[in-house]
């Protein structure tokens, strides 16, 4: 991979009819997005680029990964994306029944380790950065195999949640593989055991938590029902409202490459998630803010360097864009 920078100027757009009704902002898009902030292209010639997680602290380095491709990349600042893990997932192929085999989502635990969304294991795994080794944290639900976990996030008292879309299987719902009868989005307690928090979802993808851990985040990157839902939950996590915050179903299109995909939150609870065109912005009360356009479908997005860097895996680029936010964590 070649690494190179591009600077090309941010156009924020108010996408009319494709989120909920915006509320009056006494922080707006530029506050924390400036029109003349620059899209840097770090690298590019990817087949799909996910999963980005930043490790380490303001010298440390970006992994994400390339679900079709199977590998995960390593980039940091001075240095070409090299591949990190190969295969990142499993050793399959299509004729196993795979068409995306690789990891995709990544997020940062607190041992230093990582957690990985395995598709070609159908796995939720725990993976550690120094021996590149794996650990099994879930692969069944009831007794039957997840379809392909896609996404994860980690709340500070250690419960996970993450979504499972068919998207790792050859035929995706008509999959012979597929045991379950749904596409859910999973709470996984302290002792493994998983509850099925929605089985609605037709494409459960990008997964966030609100700051506090009160409320969870999750994108449909279904085109016909292109949607970001957020289910505000109890001290038992049983949910007690969910909401659809966002709707991009109309902006879906050539025009507007790209589907509610992958998600990041600030510090103080702005919501940066990818969308048809590019990255929508939320605040913290889940009221739509814009969208700041970008050429190619984007796939995740994460923050990292010293926290007000947004790391944008684009299709076949990784792109960095600095912001006056901060990511969780910085």
């Amino acid at each position: 991979m070649r690494n190179y920078l591009a600077q090309l100027t941010l156009i924020s757009t108010l996408v009319v009819g494709a989120c909920a009704a915006d509320a009056p902002q006494s922080v707006t898009l530029e506050d924390i997005i400036p029109s003349g902030s620059v899209q840097e292209v770090l690298a590019d010639g990817f087949w799909w680029s996910e999963g980005p997680v930043w490790v380490g602290g303001v010298d440390g380095y970006l992994l994400f990964t390339d679900v079709p491709q199977n590998k995960m990349f390593k980039w940091e600042e001075g240095k070409d994306a090299s591949v990190f893990l190969s295969p990142s997932g499993a050793d399959v192929g299509e004729a196993e029944g795979f068409r995306e085999p690789g990891a995709n989502g990544l997020f940062p635990h607190s041992t230093g380790k990582i957690l990985l969304a395995d598709h070609g294991n159908r796995a939720l795994m725990l993976f550690d950065i120094e021996s590149q080794t794996k650990t099994v944290l879930a692969d069944s639900y009831e007794g039957k195999k997840l379809n392909s976990p896609n996404d994860v996030v980690l709340r500070s008292d250690g419960v996970m949640f993450f979504t499972d879309p068919p998207y790792g299987l050859t035929d995706i719902d008509d999959s012979l593989l597929k045991e379950q009868a749904h596409n859910g989005v999973y709470r996984r307690a302290m002792d493994g055991t998983l509850t099925l928090i929605d089985d609605s979802l037709t494409r459960p993808n990008g997964i966030a938590l609100t700051p506090d851990g009160k409320t969870l985040m999750v994108a449909n990157s279904d085109p016909k029902s292109a949607k970001w839902v957020s289910y505000k939950l109890n001290e038992n996590d049983e949910v007690m409202i969910r909401m659809e915050f966002g709707d991009a179903t109309d902006r879906v299109g050539e025009d507007a490459p790209g589907l509610p995909d992958g998600m990041t939150v600030s510090a103080d609870g702005y919501l940066i998630a990818t969308g048809p065109g590019g990255l929508y912005v939320f605040d913290p009360n889940q009221q739509y803010m814009g969208r700041i356009d970008i050429a190619r479908a984007s796939a995740n997005v994460t923050f990292g360097g010293d926290g007000s860097d947004l790391y944008v895996t684009s299709g076949d680029r990784l792109i960095r864009i600095n912001t006056e936010l901060k990511g969780l964590g910085f």
